[in-house]
């Protein structure tokens, strides 16, 4: 029988290779060269609590954030994955975070995963939305979000929250494992009031 010599031509096409961006613990933004892709983030869901996200629309939801990796991996090599849509003068999370670490730095605060600190005390979160910045104070009872028209105006607005010492009482009443240090150091120096028994003349 005689043999044939044949050409066999890959099925699946050759792509970039993807870019993973941890924003934070929580959430990973993929590109392909200099174009977002698709994010994975975390919900409060029990079973499968992270979610992979192209154009704002949950596309994936798995148990662990391999699984989550591996699904965009898999469908953006077939050429399967929604296309991420572009908007005009989008932000991704990353450069939000990157200006928004920026303006704390000039101010002297610190930028933590569940806020803005001062001190060791809370003075409130940042962030952008369809371009458009907001800013919700620590204080705020109804935790409402307050438009803004730059980072840094938004951090200007956090500076503005009065930071309020609790009273050396207050702090005796409180949990020994929740106290700052500073809060120790005012408990050092404080010394109980002795009450005078007045006397008639």
């Amino acid at each position: 029988m005689p043999q044939v010599a044949t050409t066999v031509t890959p099925c699946v096409k050759t792509v970039e290779e993807l870019r993973v961006i941890e924003i934070s613990f929580y959430d990973h933004e993929y590109y392909a060269g200099k174009q977002l892709i698709a994010t994975i983030t975390h919900d409060d869901d029990l079973t499968q609590p992270w979610v992979v996200m192209v154009n704002d629309a949950e596309v994936h939801r798995a148990a662990t954030p391999m699984l989550c990796h591996r699904y965009i991996c898999w469908e953006y090599k077939r050429g399967t994955l929604p296309v991420q849509q572009e908007a005009l003068g989008a932000t991704t999370g990353n450069e939000v975070m990157c200006e928004i670490a920026a303006q704390c730095e000039q101010f002297g605060f610190e930028l933590l995963d569940d806020g803005i600190y001062k001190d060791e005390q809370k003075l409130g979160s940042i962030g952008c939305t369809e371009g458009k910045w907001w800013v919700i104070r620590a204080t705020s009872v109804h935790q409402q979000k307050v438009p803004c028209d730059s980072p840094r105006e938004a951090v200007w607005v956090l500076s503005m929250v009065e930071l309020t010492q609790p009273s050396r009482e207050e702090l005796l009443d409180k949990p020994f494992d929740e106290l700052t240090p500073q809060e120790w150091e005012r408990l050092r120096e404080y010394q109980p009031v002795v009450e005078r028994e007045l006397v008639a003349a």
